[in-house]
């Protein structure tokens, strides 16, 4: 019975996962099959790509209020609804179409943020530590991206568009059968009775531009995805173009580096937790960032590209799940849906002109020069967190966290205590409030 909040949460985010990669293959298919224009194909998956990132954000507040359970199943109950519709009423047409995913987009961000809000209380309540559970989030993340992606190709050529959907719809269900049954929701933040909805939305922003480290992880989320993006729409597909390599070996290289991503999670979940931290870290975006650009930029043949590539996918699966588990160890829990939803909504900023500094890149300087500006753009912005934040272990209750109301708004304000190092027990950091302001606070 332990473990069965811990098996409920991964498995509902197993389904819901599998659904979003069976509707990226669908959709694209469904609506380059009825119109033969990838202009409307482009811009229905827009509609549903770019409400994802900004309604997590928006949902913070309602998340550390009403509770991630419930807003888990409210999100895939919606999704699977507005999915059924072609299955009843047949192929809609395509403003419908459009509209039906910009719904699931809607409801898809905030029941994704919910599930990811749920892991660490899931473990906690497992007896697992966070890293655990986040490295097991982490290796079903890439297991439903390799298989969905795979199902959804099969679907799609043996059923249809329409009938793939229809799939897509079952699997939502099924995560929300699942949570029902087996999730039950942590301790919710009731807030103040004054307290308005885009007060406690400025009270996660509030918290993130007071927090150095999470700042500093923030501004690495935006720029690597930036150049992921970069990397995967425009350089890479060029790079392979140029020297006379098919689509074979681009599909082959980052199948490597989701497969090999999936063992390394799997392993940090296992003994993630005595690895030293900053060491892991810089391992990790070291040989899963720029090597992968640098690579190409060297000019190597396909083979160390691959190889090169699996290495990257054995980073990744160690770092990323160590920066969830900091990321939920310097964030209150009364405040993770607001907080983490925000630097959500920061990471994907770039994701949508990710393509055009690529195009731009290469119709400056050429692919070689791309390359090179990408590499050191990445290696800049992954050391930057290295030296920036305390990567050590934070003792069990010794966190101090204060919520105060500042100033005329009563703009409520997260003051936050951390322990510094056995070699200075005596002496705490301190976020000091800035001149006119009266802030006040007493050790629980």
């Amino acid at each position: 019975m332990r473990w069965r909040g811990l098996t409920g949460v991964l498995s509902s985010q197993a389904c819901t996962l599998s659904a979003n990669r069976l509707l990226t293959v669908a959709v694209p298919w469904l609506v380059l099959d009825r119109t033969g224009s990838a202009a409307q194909t482009g811009l229905v998956v827009a509609c549903q790509v770019l409400p994802y990132a900004f309604t997590q954000w928006l949902a913070g507040p309602l998340l550390d209020r009403i509770g991630p359970r419930r807003i888990s199943m409210a999100g895939d109950v919606t999704s699977a609804f507005v999915l059924i519709i072609p299955a009843v009423f047949g192929t809609p047409p395509l403003w419908l179409l459009t509209l039906m995913l910009v719904v699931v987009g809607c409801a898809d961000g905030p029941a994704s943020a919910a599930k990811r809000l749920l892991v660490p209380f899931a473990a906690a309540d497992a007896g697992q530590s966070t890293t655990r559970g986040v490295g097991l989030a982490t290796a079903v993340e890439r297991t439903a991206t390799a298989a969905g992606t795979a199902l959804a190709g099969w679907l799609v050529a043996t059923l249809g568009g329409d009938r793939a959907l229809w799939a897509a719809a079952a699997m939502l269900g099924v995560a929300t059968v699942i949570v029902t049954l087996t999730v039950t929701d942590p301790v919710r933040d009731r807030g103040r009775d004054d307290e308005t909805y885009l007060d406690r939305l400025r009270t996660g922003a509030e918290f993130l531009r007071l927090s150095r480290p999470l700042r500093a992880l923030t501004a690495m989320f935006v720029v690597t995805n930036l150049l992921d993006q970069a990397l995967m729409a425009v350089l890479l597909p060029v790079w392979a173009r140029a020297g006379g390599h098919d689509a074979t070996v681009v599909g082959l290289a980052l199948s490597t580096v989701g497969l090999a991503s999936i063992a390394s999670a799997l392993a940090s979940a296992g003994f993630g937790t005595r690895l030293p931290r900053r060491a892991t870290y810089l391992i990790g975006v070291l040989s899963s960032g720029p090597t992968r650009i640098v690579v190409l930029a060297l000019g190597l043949p396909p083979e160390a590209v691959i190889a090169v590539y699996a290495l990257a996918g054995i980073g990744s699966g160690l770092f990323n799940p160590l920066l969830e588990t900091v990321q939920v160890e310097l964030i209150p829990a009364a405040l993770r849906g607001r907080v983490q939803t925000l630097i959500s909504a920061w990471a994907w900023a770039g994701i949508p002109v990710g393509g055009l500094l690529g195009a731009m890149l290469l119709n400056s300087g050429g692919l070689d020069a791309a390359l090179w500006i990408c590499g050191v753009a990445y290696l800049a912005a992954v050391l930057r967190p290295a030296w920036r934040m305390d990567w050590s272990v934070p003792r069990p209750a010794a966190e101090v966290i204060r919520l105060v109301p500042v100033g005329r708004n009563r703009i409520t304000r997260m003051l936050r205590e951390r322990p510094c190092p056995p070699n200075r027990v005596g002496h705490r950091h301190r976020i000091r409030p800035r001149s006119g302001e009266t802030v006040t606070a007493a050790r629980r």
